[in-house]
């Protein structure tokens, strides 16, 4: 008897968008922009953690925001009245942002001098981190009272992150977090991983992250 065939799609569909994701880093390379993906479960303080940056950068950069949500404008409405390029971007439900829905995002941001692109992915720690969205940079923010564990629970999302930013420090004396813990976890996982710590609420920590993301940005543009 004939046996089905069996097509496994999950790894057609990121086998296509790696490679779409790849053409659009290139693509953005060569027009000297630097795409950031950020991702983080909900309420970490990704669009704090912005605004707080806007400050840092002192204008070293031209930028702009993508943000994403499955619905409202809340973020980039934030955003805008600070004064930051931004377009909002509405997944219909999915919880994730592909390479070509980026593009999409890019186009209608329409910044092209842009040095840095922020795309504010999905409050998602598992399905932002299955898909390269081209960017040059991946950035994941854990906030404090979300708990030291998240990277042993969650491993594909620091994985895939160059750069992981641990929020929120001002309630470390209220919440149990080892910090010696989380970043045990992270770095069995990604040995080469940045790791920040910040109060987006305080400032503390924030112009460190701000000249450490300059730096990369303007590196990445020059080579």
């Amino acid at each position: 008897m004939e046996k089905a065939k069996i097509i496994a799609l999950k790894e057609s569909v990121l086998e296509d968008n790696d490679q779409d994701a790849q053409a659009l880093r290139e693509e953005l390379h060569a027009g000297g922009t630097c795409l950031l993906n950020l991702m983080s479960s909900p309420g970490s303080g990704k669009t704090t953690t912005l605004l707080a940056l806007n400050k840092a950068f002192g204008g070293r950069l031209r930028w702009g925001v993508m943000e994403a949500d499955i619905d409202s404008a809340v973020d980039a409405d934030t955003m805008l009245a600070a004064g930051v390029p931004t377009v909002q971007l509405h997944t219909g439900g999915m919880c994730h942002l592909d390479a070509d829905m980026t593009r999409q995002g890019i186009r209608a941001l329409d910044m092209d001098n842009a040095e840095l692109i922020v795309l504010e992915n999905i409050g998602n720690l598992v399905c932002p981190a299955e898909f390269d969205t081209g960017a040059a940079i991946n950035m994941t923010i854990l906030s404090v009272p979300e708990g030291d564990d998240k990277p042993a629970k969650y491993p594909l999302m620091y994985e895939t992150c160059d750069m992981l930013v641990v929020n929120k420090i001002d309630t470390l004396p209220v919440f149990d977090f080892d910090r010696e813990r989380m970043e045990g976890y992270a770095r069995a996982r990604n040995p080469e991983i940045e790791i920040y710590y910040i109060s987006a609420k305080t400032g503390e920590g924030v112009q460190e992250l701000a000249d450490a993301l300059v730096k990369k940005v303007k590196e990445w543009n020059a080579n």
